[in-house]
């Protein structure tokens, strides 16, 4: 018998704020009956080689393998932002799925992203798109936010149509407001919507 469904939310944090947008995600699908929200991080990655991080992170989600995402119903990814694109250990892990992408093990699951900045204007649309174009390569269906969330027209910090976002603040300690919650939640929830109308419910495990 399959088991249920799942949203894959695969995530990198360095200081916390994308993981608080990760879990925000998460209720958002878990307020969805006949689907479950599932949290991966990556490791970091290291100029040396030769460093190894322990197979069990100290805090927080665990890694994620390929299986985690070739049995999703649908998938979320969020990073911080750097430079205006995402995070080189979420990269890094997107550019192991090689295998996948030759099997078609992706095509028409939905699929979104989300991030976090220290400043304003940091770069989280590029980043956002520049995590959709994997994506696209494995043939999911893309889900933003609408302009039906109400949130998008009166946020004053994050918030986009190309996903959630997160004005972290330069210390990146400034928690998500309201508008924030709510609109990471949305697109949780969306995601979790779409991928039951859609009817993708990952491979059976064995």
């Amino acid at each position: 018998m399959p088991s249920q469904p799942y949203i894959l939310i695969l995530y990198y944090s360095r200081q916390g704020a994308t993981r608080a947008m990760a879990e925000r995600l998460a209720a958002g699908v878990e307020s969805m009956r006949g689907i479950e929200a599932r949290l991966r991080t990556v490791p970091p990655v290291s100029p040396t080689c030769e460093a190894v991080d322990p197979e069990i992170p100290a805090e927080g989600a665990i890694y994620a393998d390929l299986d985690d995402l070739r049995h999703c119903a649908g998938l979320a990814l969020g990073s911080p932002t750097r430079f205006g694109n995402m995070a080189a250990p979420l990269k890094h892990f997107i550019d192991t799925t090689s295998e996948l992408w030759l099997g078609g093990a992706l095509v028409d699951r939905p699929a979104t992203a989300f991030t976090s900045t220290s400043s304003l204007h940091g770069g989280q649309e590029t980043t956002l798109i520049s995590m959709l174009l994997p994506l696209l390569h494995h043939g999911m269906v893309y889900a933003g936010l609408p302009y039906s969330e109400v949130e998008l027209m009166e946020t004053q910090a994050g918030g986009t149509p190309y996903g959630a976002s997160h004005l972290a603040g330069k210390r990146s300690d400034r928690p998500l407001d309201d508008h924030e919650r709510r609109l990471a939640f949305a697109q949780g929830k969306r995601l979790a919507r779409l991928a039951l109308a859609l009817g993708h419910h990952g491979e059976e495990e064995t």
